[in-house]
Parts: structure tokens; C-alpha cells; sequence
């Protein structure tokens, strides 16, 4: 499930001597798991410090406790420890961390979420704006609430028609249209002042 190179383990087992601590183990666990923002926390524990529903892998000299809801984020990960003149570099490569694509047999609001936080928001994200699914309806029509940045932003109309809805309807089957509910007059950040 989780590799650990010899060196990656060598590398923790020096720091958990180190500390000195009856029991000290290694915690993994996967931060907004599934999403464009997702990333890996490393940190050591204490066995009081863990809930019970860890999941155990036995290393050399120490256990790596992994968080359980984790788990299928971090399947196939890869952890490594690469020695340099200047000290050290860990690595964790973990390829489903960011969640997987909806299969074409998904819900029309599943395949529309993925795309909204894999693709959409991370480009919001540049402008300190993102979007928010409010509902689709029968005919296909996905209907979008604007935060951050995008909420009141002059650009928002461009950013809504050639952007997103040229995205959603390129790559989800069924969706008509795309509509903002936000009510802009309402922005306090915008990322463009709009036109008055």
C-alpha cells in the first residue's frame, strides 16, 4: 500500500532516537484529500495522541500510523529520504491524492463538482476568487454562486461564459447552460472593481 524507502526509514528512526520517547511513531494523513489543494501531513506521535483507528505499518525500529480515512488518498504512495552534502530532502509521492475523475457512469452534479475543484477553482483560486455549485437543473442548466475575489468582480461575465461554461459543457454530457446566482453588488474584495 505505502512504500517507505530504507533511507526514509533510517532518516525517521535517527529523529525518533533523538526525541527519546517510549513509543514515538510516525503519523501520515492526508489534508483536503480528493481536492486541487490536496497535500500530505507528516508528523510524529505519541501513543496517546492517537484516536484507535489508525492503520499500522510495522517499520524498521518504529510504526507509521495511518489515518484511515487517508488511506485511499494514499494508496501507491511513496516516501523517500534523498541525503545531500547540504543535508537531506524527504519526498512523498502519492498519485491519488487529489481523488480520481468521476466515471462517465457518475451523476451529472458528481462529474460537475470534480471539475469545478480540479480544474475551475484552482484557476480562481490565481485572482483570490473561487465558485461554489448551488444546484443543476432538469434541463441542464448549472447554476454557480461566485466567492473571494469573483464575488462582485467587473470580469466575472467573461470568466462565467468563455471559462466555465465552455469548460462544463465540453466535458459534461447534458449540461445547457451556465448561470451565476451571486449577487454582486454585495462583493467587498473584487479581484477587477466593476464598471459603474
Amino acid at each position: 500500500m505505502i512504500q517507505i524507502s530504507d533511507n526514509a526509514q533510517a532518516h525517521f528512526r535517527k529523529l525518533i532516537e533523538r526525541e527519546a520517547l517510549p513509543g514515538l511513531g510516525v503519523r501520515l494523513a492526508a489534508v483536503h484529500p480528493g481536492t486541487a489543494r490536496a497535500d500530505v501531513r507528516l508528523e510524529f506521535t505519541e501513543p496517546a495522541d492517537l484516536q484507535g483507528d489508525e492503520w499500522a505499518i510495522d517499520c524498521e525500529g518504529f510504526t507509521l500510523w495511518l489515518d484511515p480515512e487517508s488511506a485511499p488518498f494514499l494508496d501507491g504512495a511513496q516516501i523517500d529520504y534523498e541525503s545531500r552534502a547540504t543535508g537531506g530532502q524527504l519526498q512523498i509521492r502519492a498519485p491519488k491524492i487529489k481523488g480520481e475523475a468521476p466515471p462517465e457512469s457518475a451523476s451529472m452534479v458528481e462529474r460537475v463538482r470534480w471539475l469545478i475543484e480540479s480544474e475551475i477553482n484552482p484557476q480562481l483560486a490565481m485572482h483570490r476568487g473561487h465558485v461554489a455549485l448551488q444546484e443543476i437543473t432538469a434541463e441542464g442548466v448549472v447554476v454557480l454562486r461566485f466567492g473571494g475575489g469573483c464575488h462582485g468582480c467587473g470580469m466575472v461575465d467573461v470568466t462565467l461564459k468563455q471559462g466555465i461554461e465552455r469548460t462544463l459543457m465540453d466535458k459534461v454530457p447534458g449540461v445547457t447552460a451556465v448561470r451565476d446566482a451571486t449577487d454582486h453588488e454585495t462583493g467587498t474584495a473584487p479581484y477587477m472593481p466593476r464598471a459603474d
